[in-house]
C-alpha cells in the first residue's frame, strides 16, 4: 500500500464525519485540494441491488449539463459514410478491420468506443480486450448505432456511464475540481436523477444505501441523499 502523502493526511484530519449536503460536500472538496493538477470530482454510490441478478443491474447513459471538463478520445468501428461522419464530427480513431486488428493487438488508448450495427458482429470478438475496461460498445448506453456522428458528439459533450460493478456499486466522475460549485452540484444532481430514473424493476429494499464524493486524490465526503 502506498504511504499517503502529509497533505492528504492533514486534509483527511479535518475531514467532516457526519453526513453533508451535497452543496457542503463539495464545497469542502474544492476548499481543500491535494493534488497540484486539476482532480477529477467523482460520486460513489452503495446500491442496495445484486449485480449477480440481470434484473438488477444499472447501465446508463447521464449528460453531464456543465460537461466533464476532460478531452475524450473517441474510437469509432464503421466504413463508409457512418466512418466519414464519425470522423466530420470530430472521432479520433476511425476504422474497421484495421482498428479491429489493432485492438486485438491490446490497443486501448482511447476512452469511449462506439461502434455500427453491422461493425459489432465483429467488434463482440474483442471482449476480452474490451470488456474489462468497460469499453465495450453497448446499445444501453447509445455506443452501437448507425448515427455515429451524434455518438461522437453526444460522447465529447460530457456523457458519461453509469454502470453497476461487480461490488455492487456505481461510481462515476461528474466535473472537476476548477469547476464552479453550483456546476458541480448540477451535475452530480443529473448523476443522481438518472440513477433514480435507472431503478430496475427487480430492484427490493433501499435503493440508494450511500452516497459520497471525492476528488482524485483527496478524501470521500458522504452525502445527505435523502434531500
Amino acid at each position: 500500500m502506498a504511504k499517503q502523502g502529509k497533505k492528504y493526511l492533514a486534509v483527511k484530519a479535518k475531514a467532516p464525519t457526519e453526513v453533508l449536503s451535497l452543496e457542503e460536500a463539495i464545497a469542502f472538496l474544492k476548499e481543500n485540494p491535494v493534488a497540484a493538477f486539476d482532480e477529477t470530482v467523482e460520486m460513489g454510490l452503495r446500491m442496495g441491488l445484486d449485480p449477480r441478478k440481470a434484473e438488477q443491474t444499472v447501465r446508463a447513459t447521464c449528460a453531464l449539463p456543465n460537461g466533464t471538463g476532460r478531452t475524450v478520445r473517441v474510437l469509432v468501428f464503421a466504413g463508409g459514410d457512418a466512418a466519414e461522419a464519425a470522423r466530420e464530427a470530430g472521432a479520433e480513431f476511425v476504422g474497421f478491420e484495421d482498428m479491429i486488428e489493432k485492438v486485438k493487438g491490446g490497443w486501448t488508448d482511447f476512452d469511449v468506443a462506439v461502434a455500427t450495427p453491422e461493425a459489432m458482429k465483429e467488434v463482440r470478438k474483442l471482449g476480452r480486450v474490451l470488456g474489462p475496461r468497460g469499453l465495450m460498445p453497448n446499445p444501453k448506453t447509445g455506443t452501437v448505432t448507425d448515427d455515429t456522428a451524434a455518438a461522437v458528439v453526444a460522447s465529447k459533450a460530457g456523457r458519461v456511464e453509469l454502470r453497476l460493478d461487480r461490488t455492487g456499486n456505481i461510481n462515476v466522475p461528474f466535473g472537476k475540481l476548477s469547476f464552479d460549485a453550483d456546476k458541480l452540484v448540477e451535475n452530480a444532481r443529473a448523476v443522481l436523477s438518472t440513477v433514480h430514473a435507472e431503478k430496475p424493476a427487480g430492484a427490493r429494499g433501499i435503493y440508494i444505501k450511500a452516497c459520497s464524493v471525492s476528488s482524485t486524490m483527496g478524501v470521500g465526503v458522504r452525502v445527505d441523499i435523502k434531500e
